[in-house]
């Protein structure tokens, strides 16, 4: 039995699920309803022919569709891939990671996906296109049966591709739901709150999102992206602290009761103001390998990232950080097959690097940005934690340079409200960072690297240094 059909008998007319309609207008749909909507989308998918076990690849942004899609899938025992907005060119990449040459792929694309169904016309490949036929009748056109089972492979997400190409992370049912019930063991999310989905499925982090709430039995609400409104009647929502900043600046009336803060640097004060307005918020550390957060706390004055949750476990080899426990990938997908992420005593390595402070974990920063410059390790995120404190800085990334001198310098890409240049840098850095820690230039990120997710690519960075400023070669 899926966890809607669980609901549905246990609390049939509870509300489940807010969207707002084409026109703008918000919906609600009972667990009852909910579940009578997953039957008619999983009549269309049957209805094309895709089976229990096969791929269906969902492309776009959120929207009540896709959410829609995911669950039918989950009944009919089929998995789903989740693709972001991209390039023809960037999908049939990911297509040729989730089929053989031989089998049909099957796609739903969104509104916002980028690309349509006729830019496949030149594609030496057979593709199904997913549509919702709301005439099926599902009684009497397909039989439905539940093939939902908690073991089943469950979801495809494609890693960032930060330090290289995107490698597709597939997780089953409980894995998901492991992840969930760790996290809300500690941070409360009850039957009567509502989170709001505002960050993308195709990312591990708003999956998350979906299973919490399949976990609980609360409210989930897809938004529009205009979060001034879609934070309306929300008790939980997973933000950046600049969109919680302008929320608490706004002065707008707020039903928040607990925030999960992503990135780099959350200023304890932001906290304070929070909690003055009996908003709790987090923060956390995870990966899509480990079906999101790890460990967690609520935001202090420490740099910690918290503890580790239930279900998982962690240890240091060194700084070496390796995660284990009931979270972790089946593996990594290529056309069916699987490659296990794990060692033979069940270690994930994560790559990143890390302290212990007490009984709680400080990142220290990936192994893969750690560099020499004149015989000292230079981590890219103690420079970046630094930049990110100033107030006119929005994001910044740290990527190494050569230099004839030192072997390698720091250089800065930085989002920021105000121009910024090496003489603020170096007033910011003096105290905080030895000197040669601090970048030698400053460039203003252009907008082309923050569209590619929740995360900039560090070696997007690279790239666009090494294609527009000469004078610097990345390493």
């Amino acid at each position: 039995m899926t966890p809607w059909q669980h609901y549905q008998q246990c609390h049939p007319d509870k509300v489940a699920l807010c969207f707002y309609d084409p026109q703008g207008r918000e919906q609600r749909l009972t667990w009852q309803q909910l579940s009578h909507h997953v039957d008619q989308y999983q009549a269309s998918l049957l209805s094309k022919g895709i089976k229990a076990g096969e791929v269906l690849t969902l492309v776009g942004k959120n929207h009540i569709q896709m959410l829609m899609w995911f669950l039918a899938a989950q009944q009919s025992g089929i998995v789903c891939a989740f693709a972001m907005p991209q390039t023809i060119s960037q999908l049939t990449d990911k297509l040729d990671t989730l089929y053989t040459p031989s089998q049909t792929a099957y796609v739903w694309l969104a509104d916002s996906a980028q690309c349509r169904a006729e830019d496949f016309q030149h594609i030496e490949r057979k593709i199904a296109f997913i549509e919702f036929d709301d005439h099926l009748c599902y009684t009497n056109s397909v039989s439905l049966h539940s093939h939902y089972k908690a073991d089943n492979l469950a979801s495809i997400i494609f890693t960032s591709g930060s330090t290289g190409k995107p490698k597709a992370v597939a997780h089953n049912h409980s894995q998901h739901l492991a992840s969930a019930q760790g996290l809300l063991e500690v941070f409360r999310f009850q039957a009567d709150d509502t989170w709001l989905l505002s960050l993308p499925m195709y990312h591990v982090s708003g999956l998350a999102i979906v299973y919490r709430w399949l976990s609980s039995g609360a409210c989930l609400k897809i938004g529009t992206g205009e979060l001034v409104q879609d934070i309306q009647n929300v008790t939980h929502a997973s933000l950046v602290p600049t969109q919680l900043k302008r929320l608490l600046d706004s002065k707008q009336v707020l039903t928040l009761s607990h925030v999960l803060l992503g990135g780099s640097h959350i200023p304890h004060q932001l906290s304070q103001q929070a909690a003055a307005l009996g908003i709790e918020t987090w923060l956390g550390y995870g990966m899509t390998e480990a079906a999101s957060t790890v460990t967690a706390k609520r935001v202090d004055e420490t740099a910690t990232t918290g503890k580790v949750l239930s279900q998982r476990k962690v240890k240091l080899e060194g700084e070496r950080i390796y995660i284990g426990g009931n979270t972790l990938a089946q593996g990594y997908f290529f056309q069916g097959s699987m490659t296990p992420i794990v060692d033979e005593q069940g270690w994930f390595d994560s790559k990143d690097l890390g302290q212990w402070v007490g009984d709680e974990l400080v990142i220290i920063g990936r192994a893969d940005n750690l560099f020499i410059s004149g015989g000292e390790n230079i981590h890219c995120e103690e420079i970046e934690s630094v930049l990110n404190q100033h107030p006119d800085i929005q994001l910044a990334m740290v990527v190494p340079v050569t230099d004839a001198e030192y072997g390698a310098r720091p250089v800065a890409v930085i989002r920021s409200q105000k121009q910024f240049e090496k003489p603020d840098g170096d007033v910011l850095c003096s105290g905080k960072l030895e000197k040669f820690k601090w970048p030698v230039a400053y460039f203003q990120m252009p907008d082309e690297l923050l569209e590619t997710g929740i995360k900039v690519s560090r070696k997007g960075v690279k790239d666009w240094l090494k294609e527009n400023q000469n004078q610097y070669i990345p390493l």
